[in-house]
């Protein structure tokens, strides 16, 4: 460990186990650290997160940060990543709580004929299925060394518009961050 004071040590590459002292929420220790923040235990106040250009930290001792440094959360959030632009892996969606236990009934037009019941929660599996696999098609496209970039766009559209039909289906998804996103919805 590095005995450094605040102004011999740039508070940008403070490794874990660095003890610091902050105005408000006193000493602690960093327990992990991001791109842009520091996560820190608090003696009296507990684990905070911290941007790593604030200057309001005071360091007891530093420990020198691993010039690769990635935290166990980001690794993670890139083997996801990868995992999902190339494997067939289903990610764990939510059904809306008010869904639970509920079921569609389809009437034909023909009074002849039953109507049809379907579990939601088994129509909500089948669409999530299918955003799924129209994902690992948008990357495959995307990925692909033949297809042209004029080629990829234009696929492209038309796999944004399969998303703006599927819309309707978002409201049985419990978290809005999982619910599909159209051409209006686009953030691009």
């Amino acid at each position: 460990m590095l005995n450094k004071n605040k102004y011999t040590f740039i508070m940008e590459n403070l490794g874990i186990g660095s003890r610091v002292r902050h105005h408000d929420y006193g000493d602690g220790v960093i327990i992990n650290i991001k791109p842009s923040t520091y996560y820190i235990t608090f003696i009296k106040e507990g684990a905070k997160e911290i941007s790593r250009t604030q200057h309001s930290l005071e360091i007891i001792e530093a420990v020198e940060a691993p010039e690769d440094l990635i935290s166990n959360a980001e690794l993670e959030k890139t083997l996801v990543g990868i995992l999902r632009r190339w494997a067939d892996i289903q990610e764990n969606v939510s059904l809306g709580q008010k869904w639970m236990g509920g079921k569609m009934i389809l009437y034909p037009g023909d009074k002849n004929m039953q109507p049809k019941e379907i579990p939601i929660d088994s129509f909500f599996r089948k669409i999530v299925m299918l955003r799924d696999r129209l994902r690992v098609l948008e990357q495959r496209i995307n990925a692909h060394d033949v297809l042209t970039d004029e080629d990829k766009i234009n696929m492209q559209q038309y796999i944004t518009k399969i998303y703006g039909s599927l819309t309707t289906f978002n409201v049985l998804f419990k978290y809005p961050h999982e619910q599909f996103v159209g051409e209006k919805g686009s953030k691009d």
